[in-house]
């Protein structure tokens, strides 16, 4: 028997530019994508009872084969006809649901973590290549760099080293569908893109290029994601907005003190999920 834990990093969106739609359904983005130190916790064993088990401390995460840990550990499998048993253990920190990317890293996650515990020896390209057939964001997680990520999420390009910020995550809580949002986005044109920099070279110069073309459908359905927006704002933050389809707002601080400062004004005052964290 093996066994490695893992930590699975959350994400959010400094930039979502919804393109066009596809004829596949599937509309064509253009993000910036960066990693957070909001980790869930994955433990990874390999058993004697040939199979796949999974359990999770969450009631909103399914054990076994309908959480996507189960299904990317069985697109491993399937892909290396590796025939054990593996047990997968989720302490689940980002909220489920929450634009974040918490199902898509722990897939990704899995799949890193099984190619290195049981000697694989899969590149990070077919991982990503299996992880794309599980969710478009999943590839983000395995490429591990702050990322340009265009078509649906798939297309990666790495960016220059960001400036590190700190952040304050807001979840009121509420549940939003990303399909919904998606399918109620209106699309007229194709649109104008603004021309990216170079390179970031401070939080206020990303703070100033962040935009997400899917507020335009959550806040009339949601105004408290304009809310949380506002009482960042009031409370420091140099930019504030929706990560991924929401619910969650994050917040950008250029100073540890001010973030905790600012999460602990809104905790004492809601009961939502709040949290400081910082860009990886």
């Amino acid at each position: 028997m093996a066994t490695v834990t893992l930590s699975a990093p959350a994400k959010i969106n400094f930039l979502l530019d919804v393109i066009a739609k596809r004829a596949d359904g599937y509309h064509d983005l253009r993000m910036i994508m960066q990693r957070v130190s909001l980790y869930d916790h994955i433990t990874l064993t390999t058993t004697s009872t040939p199979g796949i088990q999974v359990t999770s401390n969450s009631k909103g995460a399914p054990d076994g084969p309908k959480n996507i840990a189960w299904k990317a550990a069985r697109a491993l499998c399937d892909a290396t006809e590796w025939q054990g048993g593996i047990q997968i253990d989720i302490i689940k920190k980002i909220p489920i649901a929450a634009g974040l990317g918490g199902g898509s890293s722990d897939a990704a996650t899995v799949l890193m973590g099984l190619n290195d515990l049981l000697h694989l020896g899969l590149t990070e390209r077919e991982l990503m290549h299996i992880g794309c057939t599980l969710g478009a964001d999943v590839p983000f997680f395995i490429f591990k760099n702050p990322a340009l990520a265009e078509g649906i999420g798939e297309i990666l390009t790495p960016l220059p080293l960001m400036p590190r910020c700190w952040i304050v995550l807001v979840n009121p809580r509420v549940h939003i569908s990303t399909p919904w949002v998606y399918r109620s986005l209106q699309i007229t044109a194709r649109k104008e893109l603004n021309t990216l920099p170079d390179i970031f070279t401070s939080p206020q110069q990303i703070a100033a290029f962040l935009a997400n073309d899917l507020e335009s459908v959550t806040i009339p359905a949601f105004p408290i994601i304009a809310e949380i927006k506002e009482l960042l704002t009031s409370l420091g933050a140099i930019g504030a907005m929706m990560s991924g389809s929401g619910p969650t707002v994050f917040g950008m601080f250029t100073t540890r003190a001010d973030a905790d400062h600012a999460r602990d004004e809104i905790a004492k005052n809601n009961n939502w999920f709040v949290e400081t964290v910082e860009t990886i």
